[in-house]
């Protein structure tokens, strides 16, 4: 049997960024009702904020200097996870 995708956000419990991860994960939770298995929050240190779907790391706030915006993330879960999902008013505009 296979399993649905899995979210992993790994946060800084030193930065206290607890009440961010959960935010973004009900969010992604919320988006993709029927597309996510599940929504990992992981406690780190060092300031580490990491997003990974599957083992894909797709965010990392060192790299990218900063979080990223919620309609940026459902689009990069989305991306990987159900690319024929339309997000509404999260859609990017072409």
């Amino acid at each position: 049997m296979s399993r649905s995708p899995r979210v992993e956000i790994v946060y800084c419990t030193q930065c206290r960024w607890l009440l961010r991860a959960a935010w973004m994960a009900q969010e992604l939770l919320t988006t993709f009702v029927d597309e996510l298995g599940e929504v990992a929050l992981a406690p780190g240190t060092g300031g580490v904020f990491q997003i990974r779907v599957g083992e894909e790391l797709v965010w990392d706030r060192a790299e990218r200097e900063g979080f990223p915006d919620i309609k940026e993330l459902k689009q990069l879960v989305r991306d990987r996870i159900a690319p024929q999902k339309e997000l509404g008013h999260s859609e990017r505009k072409t």
